[in-house]
């Protein structure tokens, strides 16, 4: 802190901590705090307050009857009773009152909980796929000359990411749809269609586009700063091509190869427009769908709050398994 002090002087180094602390606080802890907080309580009727709704209705129904009947003694003195009993019974305290406990993490059903652990291991999945397509692409683009890098990344990566996300989704539905223009030429070519959007692989197909750059970026930052001489040393050796990536370049791009699997893997478990539009609604649902019908349909925002934590539990755990079978640190990561 002194050090930041002493190199940006008073003022700015402030403006760079207030900021810090608001990035920090303001837009990550806070948020995540209030939605494990909501998690954690929900609301119930007190032990006899249902019994005292229905006793208060019923007295209202008879109030009603009465004042329909002829004035009588009898008639009057059941009436001030059951005006009595009316005000008494208002008086009570029937407010839903917040109880504390981990109750809505257990009320996940089966199916939810099938669905949940399908969305980690679809997850996990397109994680994988992304990385079987991006390494070559990272790779080649790493190893382009100064003239060629440039041109590569900007017309095969960048650009296509200058069009709106859903608009890239809806493109690819059109591609991928059962008579969108993939089926269409395979019908053309006298090949059976593929279901693409009612199997839900088109939601995979999708994903890899759409978060390709998550991977392919951090993997080619990684691959710039490997000394190319270790690779021709490793060939005159008479190291083989799968030898020369499995013992020199994949352990010094291990730092970019788990930030791109842990951006895809978080990006993918928490995608609600791929999985909402690729599916159409007949492909299966993922979790994240879940969490909105939570959220806006039931209105069961504590649940859906517990919902949302359990993501967030299980991405957290996915990031430590990477550093864990990467064997990378905070440190190397923020490099």
């Amino acid at each position: 802190m002194r050090k930041l002090f002493q190199k940006l002087g008073i003022v700015p180094a402030t403006i760079a901590c207030f900021l810090a602390a608001f990035w920090v606080l303001g837009l990550i802890v806070l948020p995540q705090a209030t939605m494990i907080e909501r998690s954690l309580w929900w609301e119930e009727q007190p032990a006899d307050a249902q019994d005292a709704v229905q006793k208060l209705d019923q007295a209202w129904i008879r109030q009603a009857e009465l004042s329909l009947e002829d004035p009588s003694p009898e008639r009057d003195t059941e009436l001030a009773a059951v005006e009595a009993e009316i005000q008494r019974l208002e008086t009570l305290d029937t407010a839903p009152v917040r109880a504390w406990g981990l109750t809505n993490y257990v009320r996940m059903s089966g199916l939810h909980l099938r669905i949940f652990l399908w969305t980690l291991a679809a997850s996990l999945a397109v994680t994988l796929i992304a990385f079987v397509v991006c390494y070559p692409v990272a790779w080649a683009v790493a190893t382009a000359g100064p003239g060629l890098r440039g041109p590569i990344l900007l017309m095969g990566l960048i650009v296509p990411y200058a069009v709106n996300e859903l608009l890239r989704i809806f493109a690819w539905l059109i591609l991928l749809d059962r008579e969108g223009v993939v089926n269409t030429l395979l019908q053309a070519l006298g090949m059976p269609g593929v279901p693409f959007v009612e199997t839900g692989s088109g939601v995979f197909i999708t994903m890899v586009y759409t978060y390709v750059l998550f991977m392919v970026f951090p993997m080619l930052n990684s691959m710039e700063t490997l000394d190319r001489s270790q690779v021709e040393a490793a060939r005159d050796l008479g190291a083989s091509i799968p030898q020369i990536h499995r013992r020199v370049v994949i352990p010094h791009s291990r730092p970019g190869i788990a930030i791109g699997c842990i951006m895809v893997f978080m990006l993918a478990a928490g995608s609600y427009a791929v999985p909402w539009i690729m599916s159409r609604g007949v492909g299966g649902d993922w979790f994240t769908q879940l969490v909105y019908r939570q959220f806006y349909e039931a209105n069961q925002w504590n649940v859906g709050a517990a919902y949302a934590v359990t993501l967030l539990i299980a991405c957290l755990a996915f990031v430590l398994l990477v550093m864990k079978v990467m064997r990378v640190s905070l440190r190397e990561i923020a490099r």
